[in-house]
């Protein structure tokens, strides 16, 4: 039986509505059991994969840039068209009195900020990155408290159209498909700034799948990954267009600031 597992950037029934026809399909394609297995946290879908509890895993770019360094062998198989090219949203409550702005907004300076997982590319690693390039202060100097970590981009959208927050971080696509679907009200929860664009969210296969599927397990996988044409299955994983093979050299720049920022410590 193949495990996997997937990082917690939503509430955890929806994960799993999300990962149950992923399971269907990737069983049917490669013959095997498939089971997805929850994690409480970022750092504990790393640990399960570090542990070998789980073969493959949807990591985003700092998870999976972390489960690779420590898993000699593992391997970066496939992202979603859109990962290629990803990005975060800042965004704010009508009450910070911040609207949309084509420049870094300075004006969020001091302001109650919220990022969502303490390893999430696109809810910290990325946005950190661009607070730090654009003020040339850490988040805790530019706005003046202690960061704050929502624990996912659902979370991150309701905080901020709720008040308790002033302004947030989330990537783009929790955004878009929760106004759509009715879930978050964009005049309480509006786009600020739209970040620059990134490699994100990837699967990576544990070297121990290879005793599951054979020598040739990754590209078996990364084969049924990039010809998923279900729109189901791809609409469940929120990846509509698909996947395409990717390789560690495009996750360079992740891993450069990573290490960077001491995420590899």
């Amino acid at each position: 039986m193949i495990r996997f597992t997937a990082i917690p950037d939503e509430n955890a029934v929806a994960l799993r509505a999300r990962f149950e026809p992923v399971a269907a399909y990737l069983a049917h394609t490669l013959g095997v059991p498939i089971e997805y297995v929850p994690t409480s946290s970022y750092s504990a879908s790393v640990e399960a994969f570090r542990n070998g509890d789980v073969h493959l895993a949807w990591f985003g770019g700092l998870t999976g840039v972390q489960a690779r360094e420590l898993v000699p062998g593992a391997k970066v198989l496939a992202v979603g068209r859109v990962d290629r090219e990803y990005r975060s949203y800042f965004v704010a409550h009508p009450d910070s009195e911040l609207v949309w702005s084509k420049d870094f907004p300075s004006g969020l300076q001091g302001k109650r900020f919220t990022f969502g997982s303490e390893s999430s590319t696109s809810g910290r690693l990325m946005p950190e990155h661009f607070i730090r390039q654009a003020t040339s202060q850490s988040p805790e100097e530019w706005f003046g408290r202690p960061n704050f970590f929502s624990g996912s981009h659902d979370k991150t959208a309701k905080l901020v159209e709720a008040g308790t927050f002033e302004a947030g971080v989330l990537n783009f696509r929790t955004w878009e498909r929760m106004v759509e679907e009715g879930r978050l009200d964009p005049s309480l929860c509006s786009i600020l700034w739209e970040t620059p664009t990134y490699a994100d969210y990837n699967w990576t296969a544990h070297p121990s799948i290879r005793n599951i599927l054979g020598e040739s397990a990754v590209d078996q996988v990364r084969d049924a990954l990039v010809s998923l044409q279900d729109p189901i299955v791809l609409q469940a994983l929120n990846r509509p267009e698909g996947f395409v093979p990717f390789t560690e050299a495009d996750f360079s720049e992740i891993r450069q600031l990573a290490e960077d920022l001491g995420f590899l410590d």
